[in-house]
């Protein structure tokens, strides 16, 4: 599946600037920069919940900064792993590291810096979140090598994608977690898992001849639909929680009943013989759902 970058959408110009690492628009697709919005709304609402309004601008930014490259350290280590999958796949050989616009050691070279980067953002975070930073970083690299092994590599990306409510709060409040961000952290771990099981439906015969563990390639289509409405349902359970454990007030209930009605609209949406609506499912009502939800997070202080 392919996106449109929407910052190729900003300027035409930024696609040609190069660098080190290759084409500023090829490492942009390499990591899938426009699915930044999946997670990074999820740790400003950590933020949000922690301080109880808006968070101190310096942890505001810190935080997006560590966000950003830990995503972009785990998706470049993800297409190094996958290379050899990635090579045979068809849906994937126009992956700037499959065609070789971007090489191998570029990208390892590009790994090796959004680390460091990370490190020191959260070092200027506090010294939790130093103390944290090389942990996430191995926890986010692991599930590349999970799809070879067992077909809860969906939840383990969803327990990655799950830290960012965890990160957001311990950005501004080390020295506490409440139990907020706890159980925002498994609505998006199943939230995440739920519609990576639908992104697999795509590549289920190809992870079936390959021996790789997906939910649908592991026990079938039907059991796979019925694992993500699972989840689905899991998420809307603890979002519910989530607001209940902040002491929101009714917007967030609002937002709530609004997200669980677009979990119930992707659900039946996706059909394993017809993937005509996954780009919906997966990206277009996702990347509405985090953003709708840090605007719950933060009616429900305000309000």
């Amino acid at each position: 599946m392919r996106f449109q970058n929407p910052l190729g959408r900003i300027s035409p110009h930024l696609g040609r600037l190069s660098s080190p690492f290759g084409k500023f628009s090829d490492i942009c697709r390499m990591i899938k920069i426009e699915h930044s919005i999946f997670a990074l709304p999820y740790a400003w609402a950590g933020a949000f919940l922690a301080a109880r309004g808006m968070p101190p601008a310096w942890s505001l930014v810190f935080l997006t900064i560590a966000m950003v490259a830990a995503r972009s350290f785990a998706m470049a280590f993800n297409r190094i792993v996958d290379l050899p999958f990635d090579s045979d796949n068809p849906r994937t050989q126009n992956r700037p590291l499959v065609t070789g616009v971007i090489s191998t050691r570029q990208t390892w070279a590009f790994c090796g810096l959004m680390a460091v980067i990370f490190v020191i953002a959260c070092a200027c975070l506090n010294q939790v979140c130093l103390w944290l930073s090389v942990p996430a970083l191995v926890f986010s690299a692991i599930y590349s090598v999970l799809k070879r092994f067992t077909p809860l590599c969906h939840f383990w990306l969803g327990a990655t994608l799950g830290l960012a409510p965890l990160a957001g709060w311990l950005s501004v409040d080390p020295g506490s977690l409440g139990m907020a961000p706890i159980l925002l952290f498994f609505a998006v771990t199943f939230w995440v898992a739920a519609f990576d099981v639908y992104y697999a439906f795509q590549d289920l015969d190809f992870d079936a001849a390959f021996g790789l563990h997906s939910i649908p390639a592991t026990f079938g289509a039907e059991t796979a639909l019925v694992l993500a409405a699972f989840s689905h349902a899991m998420t809307s359970i603890f979002l519910l929680l989530s607001g209940f454990a902040a002491g929101l007030s009714w917007p967030w209930y609002v937002v709530w009943l609004g997200i669980t009605i677009m979990l119930f609209v992707e659900h039946r949406l996706m059909r394993p013989q017809d993937l005509r609506h996954v780009n919906t499912a997966f990206f277009t009502l996702n990347g509405i759902i985090s953003p709708v939800v840090l605007a719950g997070v933060i009616l429900g202080i305000y309000l």
